[in-house]
């Protein structure tokens, strides 16, 4: 049976059961049509919240089959997620969530997934969930793809909603398989490997806005504004998954951020990933970029993957020492491969695979 207090953080929610304290917010909910934040069985009134949250919202819990919890963000519901038709003999169990829908395309479904299936396939009995998404729901799907869980089959008509049967895709993730999922914080000699968060908004402003290097390669530097950093820092370098992970670059004995590495193009069935990075103007020349490099490729090498690789434009010289100090192998020209500010350019390729660095 699943811990009755179970409480899980992440970088930005807490996953913890309903509780009496709860009834304003699901009141609220309810007035906004939000079900879908709310798990299965909540009340469709107002009258009903009292009794599901001191009784209802639980018996899903003593029935030994599951556990509904809130997704808190801050003191502020945006969701459920929820454990069901376990069987521990197998040690097997099903994921579901739904987000209000205030709070969607914030990352917070597939960042609630990832802590709650790393935290059951941990240790214990289960070694496996499963999450089911109708075939026509993209959005869903994309949640299960960014919180790792492989696709494994489509079961054809074995859904069923008010307008009639859905094909339901069907995703796994098993004990072991969380071995894909990058690391949030690393660290080396110099430099250590973190998350970005919002004291980092004025370093990165300063970066991008008084760099003219930045400025000649990075088409995204154009017009940066401070508001646009701290977006940045706080919700688009927190991608779930392990495309689209990010690094903010500390020197090891602190200070203000020296630059950003990151994780992109990762392909599990070839086993090759691409990174990249750049540097804050006083930062360079101290090799921070190319230990950085090091240490997210040694990282991937972890993670099973054969190939790391960087893409570079041809006129961007100083990035292109950086690759070669980090132990890539100059490749080929890759033609208008990369976009820059005005256009595109040709693109040098760098690699370096499995037991070369």
């Amino acid at each position: 049976m699943f811990d009755e207090r179970l409480t899980i953080a992440t970088e930005r929610l807490v996953l913890r059961p309903f509780g009496p304290g709860d009834s304003a917010q699901v009141r609220e909910i309810l007035k906004e049509g939000g079900e879908t934040g709310l798990p299965p069985g909540a009340p469709g009134h107002a009258a009903g919240i009292g009794p599901w949250l001191s009784q209802g919202v639980h018996d899903l819990w003593r029935s030994g089959q599951g556990i509904h919890l809130a997704m808190d963000a801050g003191g502020v519901i945006v969701g459920a997620i929820s454990l069901f038709k376990t069987q521990w003999e197998a040690g097997t169990t099903e994921v579901g969530y739904g987000v209000r829908p205030a709070h969607r395309g914030r990352g917070y479904a597939p960042e609630a997934v990832r802590g709650l299936t790393e935290r059951v396939l941990g240790g214990g009995t289960l070694r496996r969930v499963e999450l089911r998404a109708n075939l026509d729901n993209t959005a869903s799907i994309r949640v299960a793809e960014k919180a790792g869980f492989v696709r494994e089959g489509v079961l054809r008509g074995a859904g069923f909603e008010d307008d009639g049967p859905h094909d339901l895709v069907v995703f796994g993730l098993l004990r072991g398989d969380g071995r894909t999922l990058v690391e949030r914080r690393l660290s080396g000699d110099h430099v250590v490997l973190r998350p970005f968060d919002r004291r980092d908004a004025f370093d990165v402003l300063a970066a991008v806005r008084d760099d003219p290097e930045i400025a000649r390669w990075m088409p995204w530097a154009a017009g940066y504004t401070l508001e646009r950093a701290v977006e940045w820092c706080t919700r688009h370098a927190h991608m779930p998954g392990l495309s689209g992970a990010n690094f903010a670059i500390e020197p090891r004995e602190g200070g203000r951020l020296a630059g950003a590495v990151g994780v992109h193009r990762a392909d599990r069935e070839r086993r090759d990933v691409e990174v990249g990075y750049w540097i804050s103007p006083w930062a360079r020349r101290r090799g921070y970029a190319a230990e950085a490099t090091r240490i997210v490729t040694a990282h991937l090498f972890g993670l099973g993957f054969d190939r790391v690789q960087l893409v570079i434009a041809t006129g961007n010289h100083a990035s292109r020492a950086v690759a070669k100090r980090a132990g890539f192998v100059q490749e080929g020209i890759l033609r208008q491969a990369v976009p820059v500010p005005g256009g595109r350019s040709d693109a040098v390729m760098f690699s370096v695979l499995r037991g070369e660095m």
